[in-house]
């Protein structure tokens, strides 16, 4: 894995512009930066990247599986008790998924290691599946990449795909965002894209418009009834919101279904490490009471106990505390030697049950530290994503880097 400087294309924020990709630079500096980009190998993606995905994916669902069936692990991960039967039946019920994204930490050489799984309202989706493709395409054109470099990008294909195997043709979705949000309107807007290529209608909703029937069924901003609905509005609010309780009785099909609440939840980590110990895609994780128990001569069990003591010394040497909700690295805290060494200083979901995570070094380029993120379309990983940033913990300004498969 290399990141080689290119020149930028000729006018290229007129393009985004002209194709709606109005966050290309944010708060005064470049989200999308295209004065570089990171070359792989095939190989570094089909066996780095690609397979240790999809066997991720299937060891989460596994996760999934073990979860729903334990009232200690769902109230463990903060699943509200009075919403366990409506999470559960989803996954028992086999409600499909969607897509999600695996935030690896990758260096070329070691085997990538999961960070977390965005797997309920993943972002990043636009820049991912079309606008890094274009890049290549004009790329090649100017004589700036070879014509026989490639992508690992079939992310729109995919969708496209999956909407028509887990949907009635000219079956009418709803897309529900925050309208005020660029980031989060393209997101919505790349998945209607790829809906309505598959024969089904979308329309579009902002999160304030969505109200209650008579009936009890979910209505637009238009009154009309939500049979399909996409939100990318996270379940761990959703279940907790003055609506929750109309959830299962409005008859709504949810995309993502309920039993993301539980892979989109951090404390995923450390089952998955109980699950599946010394993985080499997987980082030692516990949750923090466990680790609080086993360092004050607490009783946790025997078998967390066991494992806590056989990675010890890794966690001493550096590890990583997250709140088991969290998005774009807030609450997040990098310790080394005894002490925090980087934090986000966003203390908004510090309220809520922590874990503890090993730490993955992330490798370096030109000052910056680049975080993969493997796309996952239905059970396949599809497409590869990049941000970086100067800092360690990536966060929501954090720049998008476009790559290429070296041919």
């Amino acid at each position: 894995m290399q990141k080689i400087d290119l020149p930028e294309r000729p006018e290229w924020r007129i393009r985004a512009k002209d194709v709606g990709f109005t966050f290309a630079d944010m708060n005064g500096e470049p989200y999308w930066d295209e004065t570089s980009a990171y070359a792989l190998t095939l190989d570094q993606i089909e066996q780095d990247i690609e397979i240790p995905s999809n066997e991720l994916h299937q060891m989460c669902r596994e996760a999934v599986a073990h979860i729903t069936g334990s009232e200690e692990l769902m109230t463990r991960l903060d699943i509200p008790r009075a919403q366990w039967d409506f999470v559960a039946r989803s996954w028992t019920g086999g409600e499909p998924e969607l897509y999600g994204r695996f935030d690896l930490a990758y260096n070329g050489e070691s085997p990538a290691k999961l960070l977390e799984y965005n797997a309920d309202t993943p972002t990043s989706l636009y820049e991912s599946a079309s606008f890094q493709w274009l890049w290549l395409e004009d790329q090649q054109g100017l004589g700036a990449l070879p014509g026989d470099s490639d992508q690992f990008n079939r992310i729109h294909e995919a969708l496209v795909e999956r909407f028509g195997e887990i949907l009635d043709p000219q079956t009418e979705i709803h897309f529900t965002a925050d309208k005020d949000n660029p980031e989060d309107f393209a997101t919505v807007e790349t998945l209607a894209w790829a809906a309505r290529e598959a024969g089904m209608g979308a329309h579009f909703t902002d999160l304030s418009g969505i109200g209650l029937s008579d009936q009890g069924h979910f209505t637009d901003d238009q009154d009309r009834v939500i049979g399909t609905l996409f939100k990318l509005y996270p379940w761990e609010d959703m279940l907790r919101d003055d609506f929750a309780r109309h959830l299962d009785a409005s008859q709504t099909r949810f995309l993502e279904p309920a039993w993301k609440a539980i892979l989109s939840n951090k404390g995923l980590l450390p089952v998955l490490w109980q699950m599946f110990p010394g993985h080499p895609n997987l980082l030692p994780a516990f949750f923090a009471a466990d680790v609080a128990d086993a360092l004050t001569g607490g009783t946790p069990a025997p078998r967390i106990a066991q494992a806590f003591a056989a990675a010890a010394d890794q966690l001493r040497h550096g590890h990583v505390t997250k709140p088991i909700f969290s998005r774009e690295g807030a609450g997040v805290a990098i310790h080394e030697s005894g002490r925090v060494t980087e934090e986000t200083g966003d203390d908004s979901y510090s309220h809520h049950p922590m874990i503890v995570q090993a730490l993955a070094r992330l490798p370096e380029f030109g000052g910056f530290h680049p975080v993969m993120g493997a796309w996952v379309v239905g059970q396949d990983c599809v497409g590869l994503g990049i941000r970086e940033d100067r800092a360690r913990i990536t966060h929501n300004l954090s720049r998008f880097k476009p790559h290429f498969i070296q041919g």
